[in-house]
């Protein structure tokens, strides 16, 4: 179906859009300048939400805002926010009423007219989409960056060529009922995440895999050779199958050998670049490179992939330098919301680090921090509800050698204690091991918090 053809079809039918934050306005207002019926809802009420309220009933929009907002829906179509589970017994109710549910994202599949690159996976994936989204454009192609990143793209789809090309990055939140597939999906990785919202982990990994299980054998699948799961699922890709791997040598795919980025297919391979061109620190960011370079592999030459690996220097919260200042260097990891990735983060450095952490609970171990911890770091401070299962998973751990720990109240206190604490040459480094919905509404919000605060040391 066309996008127009789809607008023109809702004209016809009431729409309900719950969550009126920023990734759903554009949705909203597209709706309304159709002339859709529209019923915008949201948990907030008319003073949290402030001027945004007056705005869409002046457009024509009805509001249902506060505790009840979810009750006696009874729309035709009900396009639910990412992040808030298809089953809830009002969802349900509602579409056992008649409603047909759905999600911006769902509907972009269906409608979006060039080729869609999308990217899920536990760690790595934002870096990752951001390369391969880069690569493209310096490739000379026109790129729209949506998803978890970027702009909401279903607004937009009516400004798309078929020659675009559309890369995404997918929470499992988002892909959990999707029913069409990219043309080019990625799977960094996988562990345990997000099981406070996931019923269990198998629900998490089938929501995951839905980026590929709806592809047509002429589509491609990459898969990370060196996490078991992923390893597995690409024995069950419906199309071409593409390996990546940081530890061995793969028939067909792109893997490392001493510090060369080698891509092979069939009886071919070839140089890409060297570990030494990447100008990002930390092995998992070699594999966020292999997993970009498989998934552009025909799209992009070697030469742009060079070049850019020299220059880019990362994406906002991720490792993120925010400044040396008395020859410390701060950095913003916020986008570290599990554990395996502040794992990753530690693992950057070659000296001990002085580590802030901490946030809201996902409801999954915490047991390989621990180890980690006692090896990387020379003070934790830590805050946010998860502050005790990190401590306790340090001081459990079999290397604990009586590492400082420190609980403070918030980051003003953490960012002064690090201060005084951190001498010429350290690092300090904010990477929470947990959400940030304990007292943020996202990693973004986390981070420029967390680098305002920095950024007001006196130099």
């Amino acid at each position: 179906m066309t996008f127009e053809a789809y607008l023109h079809a809702l004209q016809s039918k009431t729409v309900a859009v719950i969550g009126i934050g920023v990734s759903n306005r554009p949705l909203i207002e597209l709706l309304l300048s159709r002339g859709i019926s529209v019923t915008a809802c949201d948990k907030k009420d008319r003073a949290a939400l402030g001027a945004i309220s007056g705005e869409l009933e002046a457009r024509g929009a009805v509001l249902r805002l506060g505790p009840d907002y979810l009750k006696d829906l009874d729309q035709d179509v009900i396009f639910r926010t990412p992040g808030m589970r298809p089953d809830l017994p009002e969802l349900t109710a509602a579409v056992e009423r008649g409603s047909l549910l759905t999600s911006e994202m769902e509907v972009f599949f269906e409608v979006c007219p060039c080729t869609r690159i999308a990217v899920t996976g536990s760690d790595g994936k934002t870096t990752t989409t951001t390369i391969i989204a880069e690569l493209l454009k310096r490739a000379g192609r026109t790129v729209h960056l949506g998803g978890n990143i970027g702009r909401p793209l279903l607004a937009e789809t009516g400004e798309m060529r078929p020659e675009d090309i559309a890369v995404l990055e997918l929470s499992s939140f988002q892909l959990m009922t999707m029913t069409h597939s990219p043309h080019i999906a990625v799977i960094t990785n996988l562990a345990p995440n997000h099981l406070d919202v996931h019923k269990d982990f198998a629900e998490y990994i089938a929501a995951k895999e839905n980026i590929f299980t709806h592809q047509t054998a002429e589509d491609i699948a990459v898969f990370n050779a060196d996490n078991d799961l992923t390893a597995e699922e690409a024995a069950r890709a419906v199309g071409r199958a593409r390996l990546f791997s940081r530890k061995r040598e793969l028939a067909d795919g792109v893997f490392l050998r001493g510090e060369a980025v080698i891509a092979r297919h069939g009886d071919t391979e070839r140089e890409v670049m060297r570990t030494s061109d990447i100008r990002l620190p930390g092995v998992h960011n070699i594999e966020n490179y292999l997993a970009a370079i498989a998934a552009v592999d025909g799209l992009v030459p070697d030469d742009i992939v060079r070049d850019f690996a020299r220059e880019f220097g990362g994406v906002e919260h991720r490792i993120e330098l925010i400044r040396t200042r008395r020859g410390v260097r701060w950095y913003n990891d916020s986008i570290a919301s599990s554990p395996s990735r502040t794992i990753a983060g530690l693992n950057s450095f070659s000296q001990k680090v002085i580590l802030i952490a901490g946030g809201k609970d996902k409801g999954i171990s915490y047991d390989s921090l621990g180890p980690v911890v006692n090896d990387h770091v020379k003070l934790l401070i830590l805050c946010g509800a998860t502050a005790d299962v990190i401590r306790q998973s340090t001081e459990q751990a079999p290397n604990y050698a009586g590492l400082e720990i420190v609980d403070v109240e918030d980051y003003h206190q953490a960012v002064a204690l690090a201060d005084s604490r951190a001498e010429a040459g350290d690092v300090v480094i904010l990477s929470p091991a947990s959400t940030s919905f304990d007292r943020f509404a996202n990693f973004m919000e986390r981070g420029k918090a967390f680098k305002e605060i920095v950024n007001q040391l006196e130099s």
